[in-house]
């Protein structure tokens, strides 16, 4: 779930999914006009039922072939067909950069995508990245087919989309195989219990490469005790933790997203901090012992004591 950014260089579910969602969806079934060859002024708002509710992809009236995909009327991705690179929400922004600095330039990589929404990511990481293996794992079926029908994938792009649960798909890969897993995964604006949980993790890390890196997008308002939760049970399992939110979510005034980032190995922590401190929406990122005293001796989520993140506040998806 995602509070939209300020667009930037190319890079922008939680609060940041929410700020232009609060518009009524127009219309309730599909007409002609989503995709490529639609022109500025043609082009309409589709929407279609799907598994988690009505989703609906309303254009983009600044960017051409610009596209947000609501669920229920809470953004939930956008995508630019012309340009992949640009990332409209903050914290795609941010796991963009974290896609950037997982291996050298152009280097290919193997990535796991939990949670497709429109496959922003993974357009991203094919058009940064050629050559690059991606898999993506989506519960909603029939959100994956109305995205492929109203923003198909590059047909070049090695992108292969998984109808499954999350955990369930992620139990399915083998040993190692991992570069990067990206994890933003949100039901019903809320991420599910079993994929808050140290056992959820340690299956994250069995799929990872050693040196592979683990980022997730987590939502959390006042007083973050879940988000402070999620940073002590990614300890348990990775040695190596970075986060980065908003200041104003830092300092536990606003319901908002934070990204998760770690590894078994050193992290680029200066690089992305620079990265995320230079972004058209500035955000923080902390780590080492400042991230351990955020945690406040927070416990460990098992998967008996696991719950679902907070649902967001009724204002995060007001226009402010």
């Amino acid at each position: 779930m995602a509070r939209r950014g300020t667009p930037g260089r190319g890079k922008g579910k939680g609060a940041e999914k929410a700020a232009t969602g609060s518009a009524k969806a127009k219309g309730r079934q599909e007409r002609p006009g989503a995709g490529r060859g639609a022109g500025r002024g043609e082009r309409e708002a589709v929407s279609r039922p799907v598994g988690g509710g009505v989703a609906e992809l309303r254009p983009d009236r600044e960017r051409p072939h610009g596209w947000t995909l609501l669920i229920d009327n809470a953004p939930q991705s956008h995508v630019d067909l012309d340009d992949p690179t640009y990332l409209s929400f903050a914290y795609q922004r941010r796991l963009g950069h974290i896609i950037d600095l997982a291996a050298p330039p152009l280097q290919p990589l193997h990535v796991l995508h939990l949670g497709g929404g429109a496959f922003t990511l993974a357009r991203y990481t094919a058009a940064t990245r050629p050559r690059s293996t991606q898999q993506i794992v989506e519960l909603d079926a029939p959100l994956v087919q109305f995205v492929r029908d109203h923003l198909p994938l590059d047909p070049q792009a090695r992108v292969r989309v998984r109808a499954a649960d999350a955990r369930e798909g992620l139990g399915r890969f083998p040993d190692g195989w991992a570069d990067l897993v990206i994890a933003d995964v949100f039901g019903g604006a809320r991420t599910p219990a079993h994929l808050t949980s140290a056992e959820f993790l340690g299956e994250v890390r069995r799929v990872l490469k050693p040196e592979g890196r683990y980022a997730a997008n987590l939502a959390d308002g006042p007083p973050l005790a879940h988000l402070r939760g999620q940073v002590a049970t990614a300890a348990a399992v990775f040695p190596e933790l970075a986060l980065a939110a908003d200041p104003v979510v830092w300092r536990g005034r606003r319901f908002g997203n934070a990204v998760l980032l770690a590894s078994a190995l050193p992290l680029p922590v200066a690089e992305f901090t620079r990265r995320v401190a230079s972004d058209p929406h500035p955000g923080r990122v902390e780590h080492g012992r400042a991230l351990t005293d955020f945690t406040g001796g927070a416990a460990v989520v098992t998967d008996a004591a696991a719950k679902p993140s907070p649902a967001p506040p009724p204002s995060v998806f007001e226009n402010p």
